[in-house]
């Protein structure tokens, strides 16, 4: 059943991602975190984000903006290496609360708490006008690499925050989606190798079906959101995606799942 969810969800946030620059990770971490624990939730989303980052790579690819890649995009790859490290070195079995609820346990580990607690942040830059008001500049693009590049390497969540900083500098629509892609692809690739060390003792052999799967239905999302791009407005997109990020957060800080 897993396998049907995740690459349903998977297929609908990769269209998603065309439009608003995330989407992907920012849905698929916490579903995966229903299945799995915290830190290997985040690893396996990374496998099916850089693999379909690649894959876009040869639709958008060519729609790079070089300077936003060398001020956003570096700094970002370096805080990613951070991000991943500590998120493999929080003790996980650390419980910040617990309950009753109904007769049934509940608990809420450190990790879970934390990663919950960014996500919400995540959504709210797309519902409160505050965030939707902030301008940025060129030279606000290492700080808003290094923040996007250590919480996507801590959460898998990058694009939220990047897409708030590059939509600033007012990059044409296909520029735009093209750099985050080449960006993400770098950071995907600097976090993949930090997760891959720390995941050697894990049986991954029971998960290449749900990979296969993710994979797959990622590539044809992402295929159909390419088409769409040129029909679909953002803002509204966006502001879905903040919702359903703000429902699966509240479940996670809950102990619901």
């Amino acid at each position: 059943m897993e396998i049907l969810i995740i690459s349903i969800v998977t297929f609908f946030a990769a269209i998603l991602t065309f439009f608003s620059g995330f989407g992907l990770g920012t849905i698929l971490t916490p579903l995966m975190m229903v299945f799995f624990p915290v830190e290997v939730a985040v690893a396996f989303t990374g496998v099916i984000h850089f693999s379909n980052n690649i894959f876009k790579l040869f639709l958008v690819g060519n729609y790079v903006n070089k300077e936003v890649f060398i001020k956003f995009g570096i700094p970002a790859i370096i805080a990613a290496f951070i991000g991943s490290f500590i998120l493999f070195n929080i003790n996980s079995n650390i419980v910040v609360y617990s309950y009753n609820l109904l007769g049934n346990f509940k608990e809420v580990s450190l990790i879970k708490f934390i990663v919950s607690l960014l996500l919400i942040f995540f959504a709210l830059i797309d519902l409160v006008p505050f965030f939707g008001n902030l301008k940025f500049n060129k030279k606000s693009l290492p700080i808003g690499g290094v923040l996007s590049g250590f919480f996507g390497g801590l959460t898998g969540n990058q694009g939220a925050l990047r897409s708030a900083f590059l939509i600033k500098v007012g990059l044409e629509k296909k520029v735009f989606i093209g750099t985050t892609v080449f960006i993400s692809f770098f950071v995907d690739l600097t976090r993949l190798g930090v997760y891959s060390t720390n995941l050697i003792n894990i049986n991954l052999s029971d998960h290449y079906v749900l990979g296969i799967f993710a994979i797959s239905s990622g590539i044809v999302g992402s295929l159909i959101g390419n088409k769409l791009l040129t029909k679909v407005t953002v803002s509204g997109i966006r502001i879905l995606v903040a919702i359903l990020i703000l429902l699966l957060s509240l479940g996670l800080l809950l102990g619901l799942l």
